[in-house]
C-alpha cells in the first residue's frame, strides 16, 4: 500500500480541486492535478449551488489519475447546506446556497416556537441564519414539497458520495455544523444524535435524516457508471473528516494542548481542540460553537466572517479596473497605507451577503463617525487589520472559557497572506506558525492515510505534516500599537449593533 496515491476532493465556497496525495522520501507529497470553480447559480431571487456541474469537473479530475493506482477517494466540503433525494436517488431541487436570502430574519420566527436556549443546549452550536436548522425551516416555508417528497437530506460531501458510490449517510463531522445534531449523546459511534425533537416542535419533517457514520469508514466502492466515465477501478471511497475545517484541523501540525488555530479562507474558523464539549452560558453569550472532529473530538471554534469580504471587494475591483488583483498584490498596497484610520465589524449581518462590498464597507464607517476608505489600499488594510483585531477579541473570550494557548496555528490558503499573519501576531501577541496551506485536502489524504493503516495514527500524521510541508512563525512585532485601536474596535462593536 506504500505506494499507493489517494485522492482528496477538496470544495470551497470558490473553488474546488481534485488532489492527488501519497508519501515519498518519508514525506507526505500533494499534486493538484485539476481546479475549478464551485458553480454558484442565480435563478430569479434565489441563489444555488450547481451541483452537476460541480460533479461534473469532479470526474474530469478523477479521469486525469486514471492511470495512477489509486487507493481511496475522499471529498471534503464547506459545512451546513443540504440536498434532498427523492427514493429513486433522484436530485429534488439544486441545493440552497447558504448566502441566498431566504434565510434573513428566519431565526426569530425560529425561537418563537423553540427557545434559543433549548436549542443551543441540545445542540451546542453558535447561532447563525446561515445555519442547517434555519435553512431547512425556511424550505418548510417557502417551498414545502421538497421536504415532503424527500426520502434523505444529504449534506453537499454526503451527495458527493452518494454519486460517487452510492453511500446514503451523514458523516459525523459535516452533520454537526447543521445545528441538528446533540454532540452529548452517545447512542451511536460517533457521539451524537440528530435532535429530532427540536425539528418536530419546528413541524419539520425528520424521516430523510440518514444515518450519521464516523471519518475514517469505508462508504463503498466507485459505481459502475462513475468507473466507466473516468476509466477509474474499484477504488474506495472513504468517509474522511468531511466538513472541510474539520479537514483543515486534523492536518494542524501541533502537538500537546496549549495551542489554537484558525483555518483562514473565505470563513476564518478560530478555535482550539478539546475533548467534550463546552456547553453553558458563556459559551451561549459569546456564540462559540462544538462541532465534531475526528474520533470523537470538540472543535471549540467561532466562525468569523474570514476573508469574503475581501474576496467580494476584489470581485468588485476586478470588474470596474477590468483586470485582475492577486491577494499578493492587494496585500502590498494595504501594507503602504497608514495603520488604524478606519476599521470595521467584520461579523457584522451586513457584510453576510453578496453585492457592493465596497460601499457597505464605506456606510459603516460613516454610520460609526470615522474616516471614509476610498482606495484599494485604504480598504484592503481596513479590512485586514480589523480581521486581527476581531481575532484578538475572540482569542481573549476562548482563553477565559477552554483555556490559555501559546501557539496560534493559521492553516488554508488565508495562511499566505503575510500582511494579515503580522497582524495576528501583534494584535493578539500569540506566536503564529503558518501552514500547510492546502490543510483541507492534506487532512482528507490524511484520514484515508490511517484507514488504510499506511500511516499508525493521527500524532503521528502530525508529525508527518510538519515535517513534509514548510511553515512561517511570526512573531508580536509592536504590540503595544494595537491597544488603543482594539479599545476602538470594541467601541465600534457597540455602535454598530445599536444602529446597524
Amino acid at each position: 500500500m506504500k505506494n499507493k496515491k489517494f485522492i482528496a476532493i477538496d470544495l470551497g465556497a470558490e473553488s474546488g480541486r481534485v488532489m492527488l496525495g501519497f508519501i515519498e522520501g518519508k514525506k507526505l507529497q500533494i499534486k493538484e492535478v485539476h481546479r475549478f470553480p464551485t458553480h454558484r447559480i442565480q435563478i430569479c431571487e434565489h441563489l444555488f449551488w450547481d451541483a452537476p456541474a460541480i460533479f461534473s469537473e469532479i470526474k474530469t479530475g478523477l479521469k486525469s489519475v486514471a492511470d495512477h493506482d489509486i487507493a481511496g477517494i475522499g471529498v471534503t466540503t464547506w459545512g451546513v447546506d443540504s440536498a434532498f433525494i427523492d427514493r429513486n436517488g433522484v436530485l429534488i431541487s439544486l441545493p440552497f446556497h447558504y448566502r441566498d436570502r431566504r434565510t434573513e430574519n428566519i431565526m426569530e420566527r425560529v425561537f418563537s416556537s423553540v427557545s434559543k436556549q433549548e436549542i443551543f443546549k441540545k445542540t451546542g452550536i453558535q447561532f447563525m441564519p446561515i445555519n442547517s436548522l434555519f435553512q431547512i425551516y425556511a424550505t418548510k416555508l417557502q417551498t414545502p414539497w421538497i421536504l415532503s417528497s424527500a426520502h434523505k437530506m444529504l449534506f453537499m460531501p454526503d451527495l458527493f458520495n452518494f454519486w460517487l458510490c452510492g453511500s446514503v449517510a451523514s458523516e459525523f463531522t459535516i452533520a454537526s455544523t447543521s445545528q441538528m445534531l446533540n454532540p452529548l449523546k452517545k447512542k451511536y459511534k460517533p457521539r451524537g444524535d440528530w435532535t429530532k425533537d427540536i425539528l418536530r416542535k419546528l413541524g419539520i419533517p425528520t424521516h430523510f435524516l440518514p444515518d450519521i457514520v464516523p471519518p475514517g469508514k469505508k462508504l463503498g466502492i466507485l459505481s459502475e457508471y462513475i468507473r466507466e466515465e473516468t476509466g477509474l477501478s474499484r477504488v474506495p471511497v472513504f468517509s474522511v473528516c468531511c466538513h472541510d475545517t474539520a479537514s483543515a484541523v486534523f492536518a494542524v501540525p501541533a502537538s500537546g494542548d496549549k495551542w489554537g488555530y484558525i483555518s483562514s479562507g473565505t470563513w476564518s474558523l478560530l478555535g482550539k481542540e478539546i475533548d467534550q464539549p463546552l456547553i453553558n452560558e458563556d459559551v451561549l453569550e459569546y456564540n462559540f460553537t462544538n462541532e465534531g472532529g475526528y474520533k470523537g473530538k470538540i472543535r471549540f471554534l467561532k466562525n468569523i466572517m474570514g476573508l469574503w469580504i475581501w474576496q467580494e471587494c476584489r470581485r468588485q475591483w476586478e470588474t470596474q479596473h477590468n483586470r485582475s488583483f492577486s491577494y499578493a498584490e492587494l496585500g502590498e498596497m494595504a501594507a503602504k497605507e497608514k495603520p488604524f484610520q478606519s476599521l470595521i465589524d467584520v461579523n457584522n449581518s451586513m457584510f453576510l451577503f453578496a453585492g457592493n462590498m465596497v460601499e457597505k464597507i464605506q456606510r459603516f464607517c460613516k454610520i460609526t463617525g470615522q474616516k471614509i476608505p476610498q482606495t484599494i489600499g485604504e480598504i484592503s488594510r481596513t479590512i485586514l487589520e480589523s480581521l486581527a483585531l476581531e481575532y484578538k477579541f475572540h482569542i481573549e473570550r476562548m482563553e477565559s472559557i477552554a483555556g490559555s494557548i501559546d501557539i496560534l496555528h493559521i492553516v488554508g490558503g488565508g495562511s499566505q497572506n503575510k500582511v494579515l499573519s503580522q497582524f495576528t501576531a501583534s494584535s493578539t501577541g500569540k506566536k503564529v506558525v503558518c501552514g500547510p496551506v492546502e490543510a483541507t485536502a492534506i487532512g482528507n489524504i490524511g484520514v484515508q492515510l490511517i484507514a488504510t493503516k499506511i500511516v499508525k495514527d493521527h500524532q503521528d500524521f502530525r508529525q508527518l505534516v510538519s515535517e513534509s510541508f514548510p511553515l512561517i512563525e511570526y512573531n508580536p512585532e509592536n504590540q503595544d500599537a494595537w491597544n488603543v485601536p482594539y479599545e476602538k474596535y470594541l467601541k465600534l462593536k457597540k455602535i454598530a449593533q445599536q444602529q446597524i
